[in-house]
């Protein structure tokens, strides 16, 4: 494909990059920005920059994205670069939909497009709709040929989609050849993680993380932790807790309010480790930024009592309905801000209103985003909370 601006020594930053990228080893985003300090008329670099940072779920890393679009609107550019930036300009403006189909004309007519396909599936996976996401796959797949690189990346994706749409065996075959083409691939072992939780085979889990032991990113040793856990190993899920998970980004604050609200609901005592991870999200209590997010945070404020932080992100989230835009606002609207209240009222001891707010969830509460080994905590608290429920309407009925 041609790209607009681009040096030889740019270019290699470039590739460097999208194998970061596809392989989850690495960092995508320095070598983008070596790309474009190397040659700075280089569209595709500042694209992917872009790219990396609007489709971030962090909203400091928005605003940077923000800044790299505005350098982007002032560069020469070829058609297909123009519908790129039309695309990063939906995703700024919060239309993660409208970004999506612009993706999706561009892959039509250039199928190997990798940055367009990378980012359609990142909006299908914050939407929740893992059948648009396999669908896509499918129909670039054939362009990706086994004499093309880069095709075992679009295997783990095709892996991923398969899984979550419930296509368990496929997704095993789809992310062991992708593995089998390029064993660095951690796109495709994290797709066989998701098949070993669905199917419930935490033995074979954990075989796989001994075996990679060294190469575990976060995310990876956070489905160990859920293995040990399916085994009744609550003590081997907090070790990993505490000697495999970082806590660097906001995808690492996630992962770990998740596994301590799991290990509680289990009746685990976790002692003060949610303290510690609520200092740690205290600086992202007025973001309302992202629901999925959201969720997670209001984990460790509530389950740490640390009531004023809990109480800075309702309202938080209460301003973004009566200012925001986007999918977000919908998102919210919908789920993020009852679920947070209802979080927040089961470590209050509110246990039958919050498995009401959670029941009342709508259809589209998986629309929140992310997998369904990571949305799942939300029917978690619900059956826990009407259980808690039940427990005290018998004591003071008793």
């Amino acid at each position: 494909m041609e790209m607009t601006g681009t040096t030889p020594a740019a270019l290699a930053a470039y590739e460097r990059a999208l194998r970061a990228l596809w392989t989850m080893r690495g960092d995508a985003l320095a070598e983008a920005e070596a790309s474009v300090r190397l040659a700075p008329k280089f569209v595709a670099g500042h694209q992917l920059m872009a790219s990396l940072l609007l489709y971030g779920r962090d909203k400091r890393g928005a605003k940077r994205g923000q800044a790299v679009l505005a350098e982007l609107e002032g560069l020469p550019m070829n058609d297909r670069e123009r519908a790129h930036l039309r695309a990063l300009r939906a995703a700024r403006d919060g239309e993660l939909a409208a970004a999506r189909g612009v993706y999706d004309a561009l892959l039509g007519e250039t199928p190997r497009d990798a940055v367009a396909l990378w980012a359609a599936q990142v909006i299908d996976y914050y939407l929740g709709e893992p059948d648009t996401l396999r669908a896509r796959v499918e129909r670039v797949l054939p362009a990706w040929t086994a004499d093309v690189p880069g095709r075992h990346a679009v295997l783990a994706m095709h892996a991923f989609g398969l899984e979550e749409s419930g296509e368990y065996e496929a997704a095993e075959d789809a992310a062991r050849a992708a593995l089998e083409l390029e064993p660095a691939d951690l796109r495709a072992l994290h797709a066989l993680f998701h098949v070993f939780e669905m199917q419930s085979r935490p033995l074979a889990g954990i075989r796989l993380a001994a075996s990679r032991k060294a190469a575990l990113p976060n995310h990876l040793w956070w489905h160990t932790a859920l293995f040990h856990m399916q085994l009744g190993r609550a003590d081997r899920s907090l070790e990993i807790y505490d000697q495999r998970l970082h806590f660097d980004d906001l995808d690492d604050l996630i992962d770990a309010s998740s596994l301590l609200w799991r290990l509680q609901l289990a009746g685990v005592d976790v002692g003060a480790r949610f303290e510690a991870l609520a200092v740690r999200w205290a600086p992202y209590a007025d973001d309302a930024f992202c629901a999925f997010n959201d969720l997670h945070a209001m984990m460790a404020f509530a389950a740490a009592r640390r009531w004023p932080l809990a109480e800075r992100l309702i309202a938080a989230l209460e301003r973004r309905l009566a200012q925001g835009w986007g999918v977000n606002k919908d998102m919210t609207r919908l789920v993020g801000l009852p679920a947070a209240r209802a979080l927040y009222a089961f470590m209050r001891g509110q246990a039958g209103r919050a498995e009401s707010l959670l029941r009342a969830l709508p259809p589209v509460a998986h629309r929140i985003g992310g997998s369904h080994a990571q949305r799942d905590v939300i029917q978690l608290t619900r059956a826990a909370a009407a259980a808690a429920a039940r427990q005290s309407r018998f004591q003071v009925a008793a």
